[in-house]
This record gives C-alpha cells, structure tokens and sequence, in this order.
C-alpha cells in the first residue's frame, strides 16, 4: 500500500508532539503530590534542626552555669565555707540570666545561700540561713549593690539536706534534672543541681539552679512553619512541656488557690494536639520505645495532616517534639500549577499541531505540482510551467524543471523542422534515401527516449533533494524526543532511588499505570520510529548534533547566611564525639552589606577552610586525653567585618596545630597536604584560592603559628564589576 507524501509529514510529527506534551503533562499531574510531600518533609526538618538547636542552647544555660560554679569551687575560686563570696556570686548571675529563678547552694553541714527573683515586686532577692547552718530561712530584698535592704519572709527550721532535691542530687552523684514543676507564680520550670565532692569522694554540698521553661513556648510560636501548622514539646508520659499555640501546659485550680496541675497533650483544647497525639498512640503504642524520628499522616476534619516526632535527649532530659502541618498550607498554588499546566499543554498542542498541518501542507503542495506536471509530460504534454515557490529548494527544482520543458521544445521543434526537410527530399532521393530516413527516425526515437530519461534523471534528484529537508526535520525531532525521554526516564530513576520506599498510594498507582512497561517500550517505539527515518536518511543526508553551554552568573548574596548554611552541613563533625567534647563556634559578624559573588564557589571556600581545622582537631585528639581536651577545648571563630567600605574580609581562626614556615609557603600549591597519607588529596585550598583570587579579584591569606593554631583571611570587593574594572584599568 502506497501512502501519500502528506501523510508521512503529518503523522510522525503529530505522534512526537502528541506524546511530548501528554507525557509532560502527566509527569506535572503525578509529581503535584510528590512536590508537596518533598516539600512538607524539608519544611519539618528545617523546624526539627531549628528547634532542636535552641532547646539545646536554652537547656545549656543552667548546665553552664552550676558547672561554671562548680568548676569555681573547685580551683578556689569560691569556697564552700565563703558565704559573703558565694551570695555576691549568685546575686550577679541571677541579674544577668533572666530566666533563671533561683541559684542556690547547700553545704553538706546544711548550710543554705542563695539568690533569686520574686514577681511582685520585681527584685533580686537574697536567702540562705543564719551562719550557714541549718535553721531559720530568711528571704532578704537587695538594692542595686546587692546589699540586703528587706526582710521578706522567714521559715523557721531549715534543712536543705532533707529535700528530695539535695539527696537526689547526691544519690545520683553526677548532674542531673529534676521533674518539671510548677513555680508559685504560675510558671512550669526544672531544676539543674551539681553535686560537690571532695578529693576523697566525700560530699560537700549541692548547687543548684532553678530554671524557668516559658521561653521555649515562645520559641516555638516565633518559628517559621506553615500558616496553620501545630508544633509542641512533651514527656514521654504525655505531659505537655511547651507549645506554639497560647495554651498553657498546666490546669489552674477551680479557685485562686486551689492546685495547679500539669496538662496532659490529650487533655489539650486544641484539635491538633488532641487528635495528633491520639493518631501517634496508633502508631507507637508506647512513647518510651521511641528512638528515632517518626514521620506519618492522619486526617482531622477531612483533612490530611503531615506529622514528624522526634526524640530529643539532653543530659538525662527525655522529651518528643511533635511537629504537625495540614496539607492545605501547601496545595493551593500546586493545584492551580497544575491546572495552568494542563492549560499550557492543551495550548502548545493546539498550536503544534496547527503548524504541523500548515507546514506540511506549505511543503507538499509544489510536490504535488511539480508531480501533476511530470505526469502531463509523460501523456505528451510538453507545454508545461510551474510557479517559483517561496521554498528556496523547491524555487530552485521548479526553475530546472522549466529550463528542461524549455529544452524538450526546443528540441522537438528542431526535429519537427528537420522532418519537414526530409519529406520535401524524399522524392527525389532513391531507396537508399529512404533507408536514410529510417536510420535518421531511429535517431529521433533514441533521442526523445535519451532526453525523457534525462528529464526523469533531474525529476528524480530534484525530488529526493526536497525530501531532505523534512526527513531531516523528523530525524532530527527524534533525536531531541529520545534525549527528553531518556532524561525523563533518569528523573524517574533518581527519584525511585533517592525514595526508594513510596507511600502506599504512589505504590499502587506505580503498578496500575505500570510504569517500568511503558519506559521499555516507549524506548522501543523510538527506535524503530528512528531505524525507519535513518534508512530514508541514508539515502538523502547526514545527521547534525547541538550541544549548548550553562553558564552561572554573579548575584548579590548574604555572606552570613552561607557561611551558616555551611556550619549546618559540618554540624555533625562540631558534635562531641566519644574521643572528644564538642567543638566550640564562635561567630562575631559585623554588619555587612549583600556581596557580589559566586555564592556557591565562595561555599565552597568556606567548608574547605572550616573542614581543615575540624580534621586539625581530630587529629590532636588522639594525643590528647578528655579532661586535656576540657580544659583547652578546641574553639572556631569567625569574624566579618567592611573594609574602607568597598571590601569585605572573612576570618575563621582555630587553635588547632598550627603549621610551620615551610608547610605555609606551599600551603596552595596543587597537591601539597600536610594530613597523613591517604586523608587528604592537596586540591582543596589551592582551588580555594583560585576562586577568591581569579574568579573574585581577592585575597586569601594565611596566618599560622605551629601549637597554636591557624587564622584564614578571605578579603573580596563588594561589587565584582566595579573590582573588574579597576584591575582592567590598572592592566599595562
């Protein structure tokens, strides 16, 4: 079966469109949900980094503080006899740690001091007893000095040693946490105590601070989640700890001194609580089994909730963040992305297919001209012309064509003037003259057929010049339509290894549209669709390949940011390890201007310089033992600041091994290292110093002293073009 030349052109093109658009189309329709899922899972863990890391900054302060005491008593500083030394101590650390309540020291004689802060009046208060020794306990008003002003109440026989708080803290030996508790004025804290021993083992008191916890609630309504998102802090026995909503984690007495009680999360006035704390008892049947985050969705008034639980262990401190964000906070611009999109692929079909038609039609039409008029020829009429065509080709196969009927006119006239002459000789010639005139009519016959044959010659290559270009337009889309599959296919292949365990409902979905089938046989499709095109295109011409380049351009950037960003990536190496207490950071920004940069080059700096120093430190800590490390902990600075208001300088400094004069001198040659065979490859600093020197017209300097540490000086202009610039003016 013969198909005609249009059919050819409009088909295959209209089937690589069609197929484009619908799977395009049908990758935004499937990867709708998957957006959202990705996006709520970075949005939880991006709260869950958050939270964690001011719950353990907030819950270090009284940590800091008994051991800063502690470590005071230890060295002399303070003595436990010294009672004038020990209340100027806690009266100053109480008006700087506003929200501590109390911190306190009882002796193992049952001596009592102390300072803390009343509500009413708003004052720093002193307490203790007479003589440090067990007995009355006074609460005295201070002024501004610190000096005893008021007696405010008294109590009479006191004995620290018999509160559940001084012998659990000796019991447990170690610091420790007590319960959560309610303070008198309404407001859920926790105390932090510190056992003292002597050298013999002995004990010689308990310090302690009270501390309150209302801040973490204000924490958590300050973080950034989704509009209408739920984030709360409890004990593994349900008791709320804190909260992003205004409710408050205690039940006040049904009078104004009746007991105030802790609020249990199922007890909550909030639906999300509630309903998310019944949904996860379905989940884990029992909190203290809990070790790792757990991510999981129910439905709340029809609709579905994204919910993450994470385990949060500080110093003996066990609690759960619960993290909670409705899928409605997130769909509404993806679903009208999604109807734009189906919108835009019914569009660009329409109008795809509209040319295809058109351009077809624009090709094949002279075609079929110029085939009507070689088909006239072949019945015996010469008298032929065809319309020069737009096509430049085609003009071109259409002027040949005209000289050519042109030339058989011309010819035939010839041979009809040259028969007029032989008829008028052939009565005058004998047989041999009539033999003549057969051999000459022979000639005329061979040369009509050598000149139809010519005729056809040029038809034909004319034809198949013309048919060059749109095989090579349905070649060429067939290679572009295999590229996009192909990619499309290695998206999918990621996305299957990076969530390599979907929800059930992407599952099933999988295996209904059987997607491993359609990506083998569509890969079959456009190979035979190709074999079919390359046999054609053997015949008329060669294939062409394009390739193009990206390029990253300069934007104007918060430094700070990077620089945080890429302390968050290193935050599992500044962690304390078995080996060693945690790294110390130190961050003294200045105020600094957006800069003009590489961002992610200058990243790239940044995480060399600060890897560098966190393997120094790894590699002294194995000869160096723990309590070494503690006394001189390993500490990382970074400072910022603007220089003559046109540059920027960067310095991170450790107290790290330091390097010798030598090792600075080749510190960014290419291969050059000074960690052990096999730990380091000798690139990083060197390509660290041709992207602030080449690519941001800097400086990176390097200041060391060998014991004592090492101090990376990163110094780039503001603005790249106006540096650019000036180094093209200075140029010879």
């Amino acid at each position: 079966m013969k198909i005609p030349l249009r059919s050819i052109l409009i088909v295959p093109f209209l089937l690589q469109i069609t197929v484009a658009v619908g799977l395009t189309g049908w990758l935004s329709l499937r990867n709708g949900q998957k957006a959202v899922n990705d996006l709520v899972q970075q949005l939880q863990l991006e709260v869950e980094n958050r939270i964690t890391q001011h719950l353990n900054n907030y819950l270090e302060k009284p940590v800091e503080l008994n051991t800063f005491n502690a470590e005071s008593l230890r060295i002399n500083v303070l003595n436990t006899t010294d009672i004038s030394g020990l209340e100027r101590r806690f009266w100053q650390q109480i008006r700087v740690y506003t929200d501590v309540q109390y911190i306190y020291f009882a002796s193992a004689q049952g001596g009592y001091i102390g300072a803390g802060r009343e509500s009413e009046p708003a004052a720093v208060t002193i307490e203790g007893t007479p003589n440090f020794v067990p007995g009355d306990f006074q609460s005295w008003l201070t002024n501004d000095q610190g000096q005893r002003t008021e007696l405010l109440y008294s109590e009479p026989d006191y004995d620290p040693r018999r509160r559940d708080w001084y012998k659990d803290a000796i019991a447990a030996g170690a610091p420790s946490w007590s319960d959560i508790y309610i303070f008198i004025d309404n407001q859920i804290g926790i105390s932090a105590t510190h056992p003292i021993f002597d050298g013999s083992g002995n004990p010689q008191g308990v310090l302690a601070v009270d501390y309150l916890l209302t801040g973490i609630g204000q924490f958590l309504k300050s973080v950034p989640g989704s509009p209408h998102g739920t984030t709360f802090i409890m004990e593994r026995s349900g008791l709320l700890v804190a909260s992003s909503t205004t409710e408050k984690p205690y039940i006040p007495g049904d009078d104004p001194d009746g007991e105030v009680e802790r609020l249990s999360a199922r007890q909550s006035q909030y639906p999300a609580i509630q309903s998310t704390v019944a949904a996860f008892t379905q989940q884990v049947a029992d909190f203290s089994e809990l070790t790792e985050p757990v991510q999981f969705r129910y439905t709340l008034e029809g609709e579905r909730q994204f919910v993450r639980v994470i385990p949060l262990e500080f110093q003996g401190l066990d609690w759960l963040i619960v993290v909670v964000m409705p899928e409605s906070d997130f769909m509404a611009q993806i679903n009208a992305n999604t109807r734009t999109t189906i919108v835009l692929c019914g569009v660009a079909l329409a109008i795809a297919t509209w040319l295809g038609i058109y351009t077809s039609r624009w090709i094949s039409q002279p075609i079929l001209k110029l085939n009507r008029a070689a088909q006239n020829i072949a019945t015996g009429k010469i008298s032929q012309q065809l319309d020069t065509s737009k096509i430049n080709e085609i003009a071109q196969l259409s002027d040949s064509f005209n000289r050519m009927v042109q030339q058989l006119e011309e010819s035939f006239a010839a041979l009809a003037k040259t028969n007029e002459q032989l008829e008028t000789r052939v009565t005058e010639r004998t047989a041999e003259l009539r033999q003549a005139l057969h051999d000459l009519q022979k000639a005329q016959t061979r040369m009509v057929q050598a000149e139809k044959m010519s005729s056809l010659g040029i038809l034909v290559a004319g034809l198949a010049h013309e048919i060059n270009n749109p095989i090579n337009f349905i070649y060429g889309n067939l290679t572009y339509a295999n590229e996009y599959v192909s990619i499309f296919i290695k998206i999918l292949e990621v996305y299957q290894r990076e969530y390599p365990n979907p929800s059930i409902a992407l599952q099933e979905q999988l295996e209904e549209l059987d997607v491993d089938y359609i990506k083998a046989d569509f890969v079959k499709l456009l190979a035979s669709m190709k074999v079919g095109s390359e046999r054609i295109r053997e015949i008329v011409q060669s294939l062409r390949t394009f390739s193009r380049l990206d390029e990253a351009d300069i934007k104007e950037v918060d430094l700070h940011a990077g620089i945080d960003s890429t302390l968050m990536i290193l935050q599992h190496r500044l962690k304390a390890k078995s080996d060693r207490p945690a790294i110390q950071l130190i961050k003294e920004y200045g105020e600094l201007p957006l800069v003009e940069c590489y961002s992610g080059q200058l990243n790239q700096v940044f995480m060399n310089i600060l890897a560098n120093a966190i393997d120094g430190f790894d590699e002294m800590s194995l000869t160096r033992s723990v309590d070494g490390i503690k006394a001189h902990p390993d500490q990382i600075t970074i400072r910022t600041r603007v220089l003559e208001t046109q540059w920027v300088e960067v310095a991170i400094a450790d107290n790290g091994p330091g390097m010798d004069a030598a090792a600075q001198n080749r510190l960014f040659d290419p291969f050059f290292t000074t960690k052990a065979i096999g730990k380091g490859t000798g690139l990083g600093l060197s390509i660290s110093y041709q992207i602030v020197t080449e690519k941001h017209q800097g400086k990176l300097l390097c200041h060391s002293t060998l014991g004592q540490g090492s101090t990376f000086i990163i110094q780039i202009p503001l603005r790249q073009s106006s540096a650019i610039t000036s180094v093209m003016r200075k140029a010879p």
